[in-house]
């Protein structure tokens, strides 16, 4: 079996083109010079591949890359791609709450892209994932690198929210059974093994960080404020606008409703010490994590 991945330098298609090795696998991302909407040249990618992990999408807008662009536009040119190249089977990553009419653009436009996939006409199954953490991820990377920074951290509102964390080895044990054809059902909801309180979660980084910051609740507003600003001065923002939307409603049941998958593919390792540790970055946050500064560089060494 032969896999074209999209969004193959992101965080869980980098660990499935890992697992798969370049013999079995096509990266396409932007930085391997293919754009999401250009249908020649993801054609020209898919070419010999029997299915298409779809992997790409954004969780911030940023210049040209608007949800809207990204995850509809890009959908539906990876569909007429996959239809054009002879591919048998698409497999994509959405998110576990993604659905309508709720306010959110990274939400409705996963779901529009999700719509696209069931109407493609093409076998497929589409993979509702919660958070995924591992090595490079939006979860313990950010936590941590917040804690070794500040010497406090902030929870979202005075109700603990929960969530069931997703090991991506777990992530791509799933993309790969699913790439396979041995998960029948079209959509199905991806939750790990734990539920834990989205305050145990960070606390529990910070503890295998060996840090010990002071922990308070502020109100949800301040978490919007916090990843608006963050969203236009660095980066990577430490939370955005759609990260901060999912810590308010919680990450433990599927929106709308999908089944788990079956038994023997459901994620089963524990959100624990030894993989928190293994998805630990190597720093904190400095100044070049901040736009400005990057640009400021840029222009120095222009």
């Amino acid at each position: 079996m032969r896999v074209a991945i999209t969004g193959g330098t992101g965080f869980v298609g980098r660990h499935l083109a890992e697992r798969l090795g370049p013999e079995a696998s096509v990266v396409v991302s932007r930085r391997t010079g293919v754009a999401l909407d250009d249908v020649d040249a993801l054609t020209a990618a898919f070419a010999g591949c029997d299915a298409v992990a779809h992997c790409a999408g954004i969780n911030r807008e940023i210049g040209d890359q608007t949800f809207q662009g990204v995850h509809v536009e890009g959908t539906r040119a990876v569909v007429e791609a996959a239809r054009r190249a002879g591919v048998k089977r698409i497999v994509m990553v959405s998110f576990l709450r993604a659905r309508p009419d709720c306010g959110s653009g990274y939400h409705e436009s996963k779901w529009e892209a999700e719509e696209i996939i069931r109407s493609s006409g093409i076998d497929h199954t589409i993979l509702k994932s919660g958070m995924i953490y591992g090595r490079g991820d939006h979860m313990v990377d950010h936590v941590s690198r917040a804690v070794r920074t500040l010497p406090f951290f902030w929870t979202v509102g005075f109700r603990e929210r929960r969530a069931r964390p997703v090991p991506v080895d777990d992530a791509v044990d799933l993309l790969v059974a699913a790439l396979e054809g041995r998960i029948a059902e079209p959509t199905i909801a991806v939750m790990g093994a734990d539920e834990v309180t989205l305050g145990e979660a960070l606390r529990r980084i910070a503890r295998v960080d060996e840090r010990s910051p002071l922990f308070f609740p502020v109100p949800l507003w301040t978490i919007r404020m916090l990843a608006q600003l963050t969203e236009w001065t660095m980066v990577t923002p430490l939370v955005a606008k759609a990260q901060a939307r999912m810590l308010a409603e919680g990450v433990t049941e599927p929106a709308p409703y999908a089944p788990e998958a079956p038994e023997e593919f459901r994620p089963r390792r524990a959100f624990s010490d030894e993989r928190i540790r293994a998805a630990l970055p190597d720093g904190p946050f400095t100044l070049d994590d901040l736009r400005a500064v990057r640009w400021l560089r840029a222009r120095r060494g222009a």
